[in-house]
């Protein structure tokens, strides 16, 4: 079983709730450092103007490349449900190594501002889902924008769109995520 996540871009409003959920509940210190991410893509000139949203935490790729980058082993992708892991107390930290957040290409592997800072991301909030629980920027989200589970499940509910405004689905890595896009209209 691979676990993944869904994303529907033409509900989300950009108003960050996955983010600060996810900050709040994993007691992420403000700074650089954020499991859940928010890209904006915006286009057009008034009053032509298009904005999306991308919401962006780690995709728990097929095959994840900041694990094969790792010199010292420490991220791994679970066996019972593909998502990847990083073990902290192996991690080298950035001021000696930031192979993975070089590989990934979704910036998915994050460090704080202290020094020589551990690499954290997102782990689909392992303690929810043992306890039979949506990851926290699933259930934190207003707008129901985002949903997670069996990505052949979302699948299978969602369709298997793997395209979305400021997203490019990378085959090699197969990242573990489904779409619903917001189309770019031009009014009439």
């Amino acid at each position: 079983m691979q676990m993944g996540f869904y994303f529907d871009q033409t509900r989300c409003t950009g108003c960050c709730s996955c983010i600060v959920a996810c900050k709040d509940w994993h007691d992420v210190p403000a700074g650089p450092a954020s499991w859940m991410r928010l890209m904006t893509v915006e286009r057009g000139k008034f009053p032509q103007l298009f904005v999306a949203f991308l919401a962006a935490p780690c995709y728990h790729c097929v095959e994840p490349a900041c694990v094969s980058a790792c010199p010292v082993n420490a991220i791994l992708k679970r066996e019972e449900d593909g998502i990847v892991v990083v073990d902290s107390e192996k991690c080298q930290g950035k001021d000696n190594c930031d192979l993975c957040l070089q590989a990934c290409p979704y910036d998915a592997p994050q460090f704080g501002a202290e020094e020589n800072a551990k690499m954290q991301k997102c782990h689909f909030c392992l303690d929810r889902l043992g306890e039979g629980k949506n990851p926290v920027c699933v259930d934190g989200c207003p707008m129901r924008a985002l949903d997670a589970g069996p990505l052949d499940e979302l699948r299978a509910r969602y369709g298997d769109m793997k395209e979305a405004e400021g997203f490019l689905y990378s085959s090699e890595l197969g990242p573990s995520v489904v779409f619903k896009p917001k189309k770019e209209t031009i009014p009439v």
